[in-house]
């Protein structure tokens, strides 16, 4: 597999793994300003993956998605953390973990793929900021 479509497949899997969780706990939060956020942000995770999946065809590599032990271990896991507790600081803590795994593994693939193309390299570049701005965003739900 060649760097671009390394990378591709991460921001796809990231941007999977977003719609996914975020699906799953959107209906958990009843307070609109937080079931806004989040909503938002699951959008532009959507837009993500879609961006992915263009640009994965474009260069004739294979869309490689999240497994479905991966899906599995997700959604046990979003039902493990909230079965006892619902409340918006930790649904918030549940992301922002999330968002920091997804910040440290987009530096170390940007580090470890420096010769991949532009055009995928600044669609990481823009998911890396993305993360970011959801860790900023989300504290004031904590």
């Amino acid at each position: 597999m060649n760097e671009n479509e390394e990378l591709l497949n991460f921001i796809y899997k990231n941007s999977e793994m977003g719609v996914s969780t975020l699906g799953k706990l959107i209906d958990m939060v009843g307070e609109i300003t937080f079931r806004k956020q989040l909503t938002d942000q699951l959008a532009e995770y959507r837009t993500f993956e879609n961006s992915a999946k263009e640009l994965i065809s474009k260069y004739g590599a294979a869309e490689k998605g999240l497994s479905d032990v991966d899906k599995a271990k997700t959604y046990f896991t979003i039902s493990m953390q909230t079965m006892t507790d619902k409340s918006n600081s930790h649904i918030a803590e549940m992301l922002i973990t999330g968002s920091n795994m997804g910040i440290i593994e987009s530096v170390k693939n940007l580090k470890k793929y420096p010769a991949s193309e532009k055009e995928v390299r600044d669609l990481l570049q823009r998911l890396l900021e993305f993360e970011e701005n959801n860790v900023q965003r989300l504290k004031e739900f904590l």
